[in-house]
């Protein structure tokens, strides 16, 4: 842990007001971070999110942020530094779904775009702009960058295909962004979550209860947020050094091929 050493860390993590973006902040929290954290609405959900992660004994900003909004990345960037002086962790959490499951012959371009629009092109750019701040200063702290992405990165969903599409090009964002920044010792990460337990998968909590019963995931049930925050607070605190460019799923071995 950062603190046990005298020293303080910041991580800033997107979509982190709700679900798998508070369980990552309150990891954080928990092996010494203070959190930045971003969201498109500033609500009670990320008020309670701060609260969680001071609970936890380190300091929170919440910083009012569409990813779609590349522009806009540069001023979010400026705000964390300024909360704390550097960037030492950046996790890519937020994400949205297909608007509507349907036909993959009826994806119109408007759903692509949105959809592509935050999961990719988004991602993309703030993990850029991140990046330029973490290669221009120095650190004596472990830095890192995460991104959560989805099994749904090679698992195929016809129904949701924008969706599976903008996922499947994040495995290949870690690579090169772990490439690039190796030589500054910024460990760069993939977290693959399964079907987690949130209040994004609550609408279709029947049709996956019903699949667990089937066999779908090997474990037999739900993934919990908390399981992927753990996972995703592993990679951030520096204790996986020599690993940069490396994916963990976090699925109960729904990806696993199995004949």
């Amino acid at each position: 842990m950062n603190k046990s050493e005298g020293k303080f860390s910041s991580a800033l993590v997107t979509g982190a007001r709700r679900g798998i973006g508070r369980s990552i902040c309150v990891a954080l929290a928990r092996r010494g971070f203070d959190i930045v954290l971003t969201d498109v609405v500033h609500d009670e959900d990320a008020d309670t999110t701060c609260a969680l992660v001071r609970d936890e004994g380190q300091d929170a900003l919440f910083i009012r942020s569409d990813l779609s909004d590349v522009e806009s990345h540069g001023r979010v960037v400026d705000e964390a530094v300024r909360f704390k002086g550097s960037i030492e962790c950046l996790v890519n959490n937020a994400g949205i779904g297909s608007p509507s499951r349907g036909d993959l012959l009826d994806v119109s371009p408007q759903a692509f775009d949105a959809v592509l629009g935050v999961n990719l092109r988004g991602t993309f750019f703030m993990t850029q702009a991140v990046a330029r701040h973490m290669a221009s200063a120095t650190s004596g702290v472990a830095r890192s960058i995460v991104t959560v992405s989805s099994v749904s990165a090679e698992m195929a969903s016809p129904e949701r295909a924008e969706y599976c599409l903008s996922k499947s090009a994040l495995p290949m964002m870690t690579r090169l962004f772990a490439l690039r920044l190796a030589s500054a010792n910024v460990g760069v990460f993939e977290v693959r979550p399964g079907i987690i337990r949130t209040p994004m998968t609550a609408g279709v909590a029947q049709k996956y209860e019903a699949r667990f019963r089937e066999g779908l995931v090997p474990a037999g049930r739900w993934g919990e947020s908390d399981e992927v925050g753990q996972a995703v607070a592993t990679l951030a605190d520096g204790s996986l050094p020599f690993a940069t460019g490396s994916v963990v799923n976090v699925d109960g071995g729904l990806s696993i091929p199995a004949f």
